[in-house]
């Protein structure tokens, strides 16, 4: 199964975070399932660290090498993506988010987060 994580997922995954379930451990560890990091989700991480530095753990630059040094495919933004946006319905206002999903939708990929806003979305998320 190809897993697109959303961006916290994505830090708890590399972090070791005691956030995650023994479920999603499980899940991001099978070897049969191939994990994704979108642009996006460094996009919005190099801005938050941009502004508050202290509060981002690691370095979007770090945390891009050590997603590729690991495995991690990364996912590009396309037009594609963007015009998605648009036939979402209004549940979340983050816009990091909205073309998280649209990704998901469009490349049939399944999108895992934790955030409750975000799995309403129809189509392929898991929460964990």
């Amino acid at each position: 199964m190809r897993l697109l994580l959303d961006t916290h997922v994505l830090v708890w995954t590399i972090s070791d975070s005691r956030r995650l379930s023994v479920a999603a451990r499980k899940l991001l560890g099978d070897p049969d399932n191939e994990l994704l990091c979108s642009v996006v989700s460094l996009w919005e991480l190099a801005i938050k660290y941009s502004l508050r530095p202290a509060e981002i753990i690691l370095d979007p630059r770090l945390l891009r090498r050590e997603l590729l040094d690991n495995g991690f495919i990364e996912l590009d933004v396309t037009g594609e993506h963007a015009v998605a946006i648009g036939q979402l319905p209004p549940l979340h206002k983050d816009p990091f988010d909205r073309l998280l999903v649209a990704q998901s939708l469009v490349e049939g990929i399944t999108l895992v987060t934790a955030d409750p806003r975000v799995a309403q979305y129809p189509g392929p998320v898991r929460r964990i």
